[in-house]
């Protein structure tokens, strides 16, 4: 069983993939690149926290048929755009800022890049979506959504080899 991260789907969205220069003609075709590349690297057991905007300007009924073609068990960081429909999709568990731990590493959620998260001066990490690759990450703090990461979740080992390449400028002293 593996854990993954990623944020900022915004499935059936057709318009942030003129605001975020997002490399599909439609948004079905976006929609489908996405799913076939979360389920390419999640398998059914896999768990994947989700950080914010699932999905963005579509039907219920739509989006409940995405979500379940996603493979694994998912967890919700809720985002700006995730509405009511979104919190009924069936999440293993759903909060505004998550700590977890994992593989001996503290982890800090939330949709929005913080400036300080607990255990911020002691080695946890802070994993953010919210700004499409457009606020630049540190040494302890990276943007996990897909428009980071060739539309797919990421894993901790992932993180963590771009975190060591990142600028130590901006870090929590």
């Amino acid at each position: 069983m593996q854990t993954h991260f990623t944020a900022d789907n915004h499935f059936g969205h057709a318009s942030i993939i003129t605001m975020s220069a997002r490399p599909f003609v439609t948004v079905e075709e976006m929609d489908e690149t996405m799913i076939a590349n979360w389920n390419a690297v999640v398998s059914r057991g896999d768990n994947v926290w989700h950080v914010g905007d699932f999905a963005h300007r579509i039907d219920a009924k739509r989006k409940r048929a995405i979500f379940s073609r996603l493979n694994g068990s998912k967890h919700l960081v809720q985002g700006n755009h995730d509405d009511a429909d979104t919190l009924k999709l069936g999440w293993a568990s759903i909060g505004q800022i998550r700590q977890i731990i994992l593989e001996g590493q503290k982890i800090v959620l939330c949709h929005y890049a913080l400036r300080t998260w607990p255990g911020s001066r002691r080695g946890a990490i802070h994993l953010y979506g919210h700004s499409h690759g457009t606020l630049p990450g540190n040494a302890q703090c990276l943007d996990v959504g897909v428009d980071c990461w060739d539309f797919r979740p990421v894993t901790l080992a992932e993180i963590k080899e771009v975190l060591e390449r990142e600028p130590t400028a901006g870090m929590v002293p």
